[in-house]
């Protein structure tokens, strides 16, 4: 008679049972709990894994494998805005203290040029020549009866004009100027733009101060503030690049260093001839009409 048991049917063994039944003080082990096991070890494997993920960035970022990012996104440069107060401070101090032989960049900004300290830079220092200029002239006009004081807000759109240009645009005349240089002398220390312009934007840092002194209605204390703010901004220039340009010919050196210096003195200058008049209206008055005297006299 053919047997009619289903042969995928569960059968229980009966040694296996018999097993059991022998040794009863024996550890068994349940599917269920080692899958309940693994549950709970589960988070501290994910842990294990990011870990190890992160330790794989940190080796290919300090290997130098990471690609960079392109120049027209975002995160191109927000490296250059990686920087911590300790390192934006340091490099202020950096730039009003120029001693014999320091190099600013290669000091502060070698490898880690940043674009936050100078831009906040400038942004100051266009307001605060544009207030400062405001209230010197409130100041000097003070007690005249015919004086109406009103605020000059094109002055802010001039000063920003004036000081970025001259914190971006020579940057990248000079860097040009240095790459051609380098193409045509070998072994000259080269600086990328960032680093240049890093340089040139922190070096402003000391007009900040100079232009808020520029209220006091006095002459001889402007001029003073002036002329110890362009030795101390271009003294930090001229150690900075001196080293690039100094195995190159004497006349292309002379013409580049005077280049930097004349600039710097165009732009102090300028400031206190433009934002901050000497004169009152009760002087004005008193030219305008020797003027008009010496044009209405009969010559002889």
């Amino acid at each position: 008679m053919a047997n009619t048991k289903d042969p995928f049917e569960f059968q229980e063994f009966e040694e296996a049972e018999s097993l059991l039944e022998e040794t009863r003080d024996a550890t068994t082990i349940n599917i269920d709990d080692v899958n309940e096991f693994r549950n709970q070890r589960r988070p501290g494997g994910d842990e294990v894994e990011e870990d190890l993920l992160a330790n794989d960035d940190k080796a290919e970022l300090l290997s130098g494998q990471r690609k960079n990012a392109p120049f027209w996104t975002f995160d191109y440069y927000q490296k250059f805005f990686d920087v911590d107060t300790c390192q934006v401070r340091s490099r202020i101090i950096g730039s009003v203290l120029p001693w014999r032989g320091k190099n600013f960049i290669e000091l502060y900004v070698r490898r880690n040029p940043d674009l936050y300290g100078p831009f906040w830079i400038c942004a100051t220092l266009v307001f605060a020549i544009a207030i400062c200029g405001n209230l010197s002239k409130f100041l000097v006009n003070l007690g005249s009866p015919n004086y109406k004081y009103t605020a000059e807000f094109g002055k802010v759109t001039i000063a920003a004009t004036a000081i970025y240009s001259y914190a971006w645009l020579v940057p990248l005349a000079l860097w040009g100027f240095l790459l051609w240089r380098n193409s045509k002398v070998m072994n000259l220390v080269t600086y990328s733009f960032m680093e240049i312009v890093c340089a040139y934007g922190y070096s402003l840092s000391i007009y900040i101060p100079a232009v808020v002194l520029w209220i006091i209605p006095s002459e001889g204390l402007r001029w003073f503030s002036v002329v110890l703010a362009l030795c101390l901004s271009g003294s930090v220039l001229l150690l900075t690049f001196w080293p690039a340009i100094k195995d190159d010919h004497i006349r292309v050196s002379i013409a580049f260093m005077s280049t930097i210096v004349v600039l710097n003195v165009l732009l102090a200058v300028g400031f206190k001839a433009y934002f901050f008049s000497s004169e009152s209206p009760h002087q004005q008055t008193n030219n305008s009409s020797v003027v008009t005297l010496v044009q209405s006299k009969p010559h002889s």
